[in-house]
């Protein structure tokens, strides 16, 4: 997954209740918006989850996009992540077939680019990485090289970076 210039990542604070994915992934959808990719998890206060989005603003302006999400009740907070000014990451899983001779080459691998063997079992691996989306294009690019079984990844999630104390 390549992030291109076209491409921006928004995190929404909404409130976590019942049918608010729905209400802006309807939004999304009634407008002729195009999600590039999208994660939602609860936040550590319990009212509210963190809806990521990477938006294509091909399929629509960007401010146009801001417009309607701000016109949405459940929508409490809305930032747009820069990649310069903030912690980007994604999160994948793939179970790749590997003979018990090559698993030390694999092992060597993830050690390489900081990815963890999650799982080990007859004739498959399971391995985990969580890093940049450009990171992740290279490292499933390596796992190729095997029999991928399954491959999971997240969508983009962000937080923006920690000014410096002054």
């Amino acid at each position: 997954m390549n992030a291109v210039a076209t491409h921006h990542l928004l995190t929404l604070r909404v409130e976590n209740k019942a049918g608010v994915l729905v209400r802006v992934a309807g939004l999304f959808a009634r407008r002729g918006y195009n999600i590039f990719s999208l994660a939602v998890a609860p936040t550590d206060d319990e009212r509210f989850s963190r809806i990521s989005i990477v938006v294509d603003v091909e399929s629509a302006p960007l401010q146009q996009v801001l417009d309607q999400l701000n016109k949405l009740i459940p929508v409490v907070e809305i930032s747009e992540l820069h990649p310069a000014d903030a912690h980007e990451a994604e999160l994948l899983l793939a179970t790749v077939s590997v003979e018990r001779a090559a698993v030390s080459d694999l092992e060597g691998r993830c050690a390489a680019v900081g990815a963890t063997i999650a799982e080990r079992g007859e004739g498959a691996v399971t391995v985990s990485f969580a890093a940049s989306p450009e990171a992740l294009d290279a490292f499933e690019a390596e796992l190729a090289t095997y029999p991928i079984r399954e491959l999971q990844r997240t969508g983009r999630i962000g937080l923006p970076k920690l000014t410096a104390a002054r």
